[in-house]
């Protein structure tokens, strides 16, 4: 894959969606790719730019993971998680113009960045189950308004019609530094296997995404990119912005 200011190995893909579907009140901006593209440093700054509500899917997952671990619920056991899933007290907050998962009230923000977490987090989320009740939930953050959301699947499964899509992508070289960079030691290769391969809503590149390669840019450098299309498809500023 090629940065998006150098010519693509595939047709521009438009920015309007194939199919008639469209989030039904607000404006989505779906930015998916692999662990360590930059997704969320990027969907932050294009959010805040936009004045949109910012989504982290993966901490979503995330606090499932925790969850899991709290309750003594084997992370293996697909069975487990998705049961424990359809039973758990989970409900959406938007705090500062990001939407946070809470369980019973509480919002573990430091927890789920541990790295028993980060561990647990890729094997929850590959069981059928759980990708289909958190597509239902992300689905319902669009009632906070226009919101620019993170993922591996937001494109092709959560909002396959959203006006918007962005697929994030770097060498696994740079990426396995910007991880050590972090202080997170991570096997990007396994971890592309376990996305790309997993049964339910896949990592794949949407066919009418945007394709940005960032493994030369900065995080301004690509966020301008992102806002770029965005501003020049809308015509309009953020405040004017309509689905």
């Amino acid at each position: 894959m090629k940065p998006l200011h150098e010519p693509l190995s595939r047709p521009p893909a438009s920015l309007s969606p194939q199919s008639g579907e469209r989030a039904a009140r607000g404006v989505v901006i779906a930015i998916d790719g692999a662990s360590a593209s930059g997704k969320s440093t990027n969907a932050k700054i294009v959010a805040k730019a936009l004045g949109f509500i910012h989504v982290d899917t993966g901490a979503m997952y995330r606090t499932l993971a925790w969850h899991c671990l709290k309750q003594g619920v084997d992370v293996h056991d697909a069975e487990a998680v998705s049961a424990l899933c359809a039973r758990w007290n989970a409900t959406l907050e938007c705090a500062g113009h990001t939407v946070h998962l809470l369980v019973d009230g509480y919002h573990p923000a430091r927890e789920i960045r541990s790295v028993q977490v980060s561990e647990a987090t890729p094997l929850v989320a590959a069981a059928p189950k759980v990708r289909e009740w958190m597509k239902e939930k992300q689905r319902q953050c669009i009632q906070f308004g226009n919101m620019v959301m993170e993922g591996r699947d937001i494109g092709t499964h959560v909002f396959p019609g959203a006006r918007f899509k962005f697929y994030l992508d770097a060498s696994a070289s740079e990426r396995a530094k910007r991880r050590a960079a972090e202080g997170i030691s991570e096997n990007i290769a396994a971890r592309d296997e376990r996305d790309t391969r997993r049964a339910s809503a896949p990592l794949q590149i949407a066919p009418d995404a945007v394709v940005i390669n960032n493994s030369h840019l900065t995080a301004a450098q690509t966020s301008a990119l992102i806002l770029e299309r965005v501003r020049r498809d809308c015509q309009l500023t953020a405040e004017n912005c309509r689905s």
